[in-house]
């Protein structure tokens, strides 16, 4: 992460060095890109964190109806199994 910015700051000055902006413009424009992409990241974080919630809720719901169907699966076979007993 800091060499990238590292990296994106030189590659700034540069190209400000070629359109013969002052320094002073160019680290206030670094400053407000590396505040705009900071703000982009955590608004996406919380984007993913709002998606593991959800799936883990999906999921547990999943589960809940799995474990009911077996429930009523075993119910049922055990008065099954008596009737089935029964007539031999």
């Amino acid at each position: 992460m800091k060499k990238s910015l590292l990296v994106a700051s030189l590659l700034a000055a540069v190209a400000l060095a070629a359109c013969n902006k002052s320094s002073d413009q160019a680290a206030t424009t670094a400053a407000s890109d590396a505040t705009a992409a900071a703000s982009s990241a955590t608004a996406a974080a919380s984007d993913v964190s709002a998606a593991a919630s959800g799936a883990a809720a999906a999921a547990s719901d999943a589960a809940a109806s799995a474990t009911a169907a077996a429930s009523d699966a075993t119910a049922a076979a055990s008065v099954a199994a008596p009737a089935s007993g029964a007539s031999q």
